[in-house]
């Protein structure tokens, strides 16, 4: 953790939901005028596309489930490094995956591929990591001591499912029987490897369906907001004003002493309730670092 320079860190399973966190918070960052620096966990993926899908077969053979959750597929060191540099000094490096065409057309490289290291923008308040791995705890990395607010973002597995399976076949163009082939090779890194991390979260959302999705590989459509529940846990609700989130978000109500419920459709809100005076507050304490 980092006084001077604050670290933010977004982390979840792909498909969970993690870029609309990330939107919300590009909202407070331009409201209340706090420059940023934004990465992705993509891009510290070890390999490019066609090495992956070649590490993968290797792995088939072998009966090793390799994938994108595995911590050996990732630079978990050089994430580490890059924060713990940002921690330090405000500065660092950072590249882009290029995911498709259009994508490639911008960065002036193949889609599948990474773009050159490049310097992050001069003089920003905090440091913004959304991905796969921001809170990886294990024998080589301690990212959770190196970030100064961690956020888990975790609906019901089915849910989950749903969700990428719809944003897989809709943006990226992959059959149904592909990305549920993805899912299942994933499952023991998912247990082992992205799991562990919403422990090590300070704050996790989860969202809950009210309707059926016992097969989530048939889903015709993701429930919306309003067909959800989502349960908001703090690790450390001293501090944390209750009775205040309850007031503000109707139909919300506390479920344990640690955690509050609130209607899908109020995700939003109660992320801008709690997180603009948690950003204010960082921001704040490295001016005055």
């Amino acid at each position: 953790m980092s006084k001077k320079h604050p670290i933010i860190v977004v982390t979840g399973s792909s498909g969970a939901g993690t870029s609309t966190v990330q939107n919300t918070f590009e909202q407070i960052f331009r409201r209340e005028k706090i420059k940023h620096v934004a990465i992705e966990g993509d891009a510290f993926h070890k390999y490019d596309r066609v090495a992956m899908k070649a590490k993968m077969e290797e792995g088939e053979k072998g009966c090793d489930p390799f994938s994108h959750f595995s911590y050996e597929a990732n630079e978990l060191k050089k994430l580490e490094d890059v924060f713990r540099v940002y921690g330090e000094t405000g500065k660092g490096e950072y590249r882009h995956y290029v995911h498709n065409a259009e994508e490639g057309a911008k960065y002036g490289v193949e889609a599948g591929k990474f773009t050159e290291w490049g310097p992050f923008d001069d003089d920003s308040d905090l440091l913004f990591y959304e991905g796969l791995h921001g809170a990886v705890k294990n024998d080589e990395v301690d990212l959770p001591a190196l970030a100064d607010l961690k956020i888990g973002v975790v609906p019901v597995i089915n849910l989950e499912w749903i969700q990428k399976i719809h944003r897989d076949r809709s943006q990226r163009g992959y059959s149904t029987e592909a990305v549920t082939d993805t899912i299942l090779r994933r499952m023991p890194a998912y247990v082992n490897c992205i799991c562990p991390q919403f422990i090590e979260t300070d704050v996790n959302f989860q969202r809950v369906p009210v309707v059926d999705t016992s097969d989530p590989f048939v889903a015709r459509w993701i429930p919306t907001a309003d067909e959800s529940l989502v349960v908001i846990r703090f690790k450390n609700p001293k501090g944390i004003d209750f009775p205040y989130l309850t007031s503000m978000i109707e139909g919300s109500w506390m479920s344990r002493a640690n955690s509050i419920v609130i209607p899908g459709g109020k995700m939003d809100l109660a992320m801008q309730l709690i997180f603009t005076p948690m950003v204010h507050r960082l921001v704040s304490e490295s001016k005055r670092a």
